[in-house]
This record gives C-alpha cells, sequence and structure tokens, in this order.
C-alpha cells in the first residue's frame, strides 16, 4: 500500500522565480547535496486532509506557518512507494529564520547510541534550473509543472541564496 506525503513548494518571483527548498537533517545526507534536497513535504494518513498535512509539515520543517495565498495544486506524482501531492503558493520567508522540528535516531549505526538531529539542517532560495538538480529524483516534476503554471522559464539561472542553521 502506497504512503501519502503532502507539502508546498513556496515561490517568490522577484526578480526571477525563485523556490525554497530544504536539505534533510541527519549524517546520512550531510554531505549529499545535488539530488538531495526536497520541497517541505511530509507524510499523512490516507483518511487524513492533504492540505491540512502540507500546512503542518511546511510549520515542522521550517518553524514557520505556512503563508497566506493562493494554493496552486501541482498535482500529485509516484515515487518509489510514496504517493506525493504539492501544492505552489508565492510568498515569502527568511530562510535563516527557519528551524526544524527534531527527530531520534541510532548514530552511529548499531551503536546502541541515540542522537538527535534536525529533519531539516539547512534551507534555501533556488532558481527554477537550479532547483530541478538539488531536488531529489521524484520531485524534480513539481518545478516543471510550477514553470507551467506560471509561464517560467525552467532553464532561468540564478546564484543560490542559502541559510545553514544549528
Amino acid at each position: 500500500m502506497p504512503k501519502f506525503a503532502a507539502g508546498i513548494l513556496l515561490f517568490r518571483k522577484a526578480p526571477k522565480t525563485e523556490v525554497l527548498l530544504v536539505h534533510p537533517g541527519s549524517p546520512f545526507w550531510a554531505k549529499k547535496d545535488a539530488g538531495a534536497w526536497s520541497i517541505p513535504k511530509g507524510e499523512y494518513q490516507d483518511d487524513e486532509d492533504a492540505v491540512a498535512a502540507a500546512k503542518r509539515e511546511f510549520k515542522e520543517e521550517t518553524g514557520q506557518d505556512a503563508p497566506q495565498g493562493e494554493w496552486l495544486s501541482l498535482g500529485e506524482v509516484k515515487y518509489g512507494n510514496k504517493k506525493v501531492a504539492v501544492w505552489a503558493i508565492e510568498g515569502q520567508v527568511d530562510a535563516a529564520k527557519i528551524k526544524s522540528n527534531l527527530f531520534e535516531m541510532e548514530w552511529p549505526p548499531k551503536s546502541g547510541k541515540m542522537q538527535m538531529f534536525p529533519e531539516v539542517d539547512r534551507a534555501g532560495w533556488f532558481s527554477l534550473s537550479a532547483a530541478k538538480k538539488k531536488l531529489v529524483k521524484g520531485q524534480v516534476d513539481f518545478i516543471d509543472r510550477l514553470a507551467d503554471t506560471l509561464g517560467a522559464d525552467a532553464s532561468e539561472s540564478s546564484e543560490p541564496q542559502l541559510s545553514l542553521f544549528s
């Protein structure tokens, strides 16, 4: 049975279209960059409202409420055993002020030692073309769908603005 996830792809248009992506925390992801970033999203139960789940997950991964605005459905993609639904919202958040929730995992593996790590260890604003390189493969279609929705060029480029936090 597939798992369900929902998320919010926050975008801004000035001067070029950029999207907010998050980088997963934990030592496993620490040195991974291309193909490792994600749209703020998370799992929900099939009897839960997907929009409510997207808002909750945005708050958990960024520490900020989802911005108010028009929700643009980017549909669903299926990758692995997961179906992911994403909505785009135009808005602005300060990536430097993002603070993720924590999770516990055994680290180092098979050590019996449990440690806490942030679910997200950094966030950044990326051009659409840069986002397609940074995102995990299964989420790249959402960038093309956003570009189509906005009439934007997904090949435009600009330097990413990153924020690292602890």
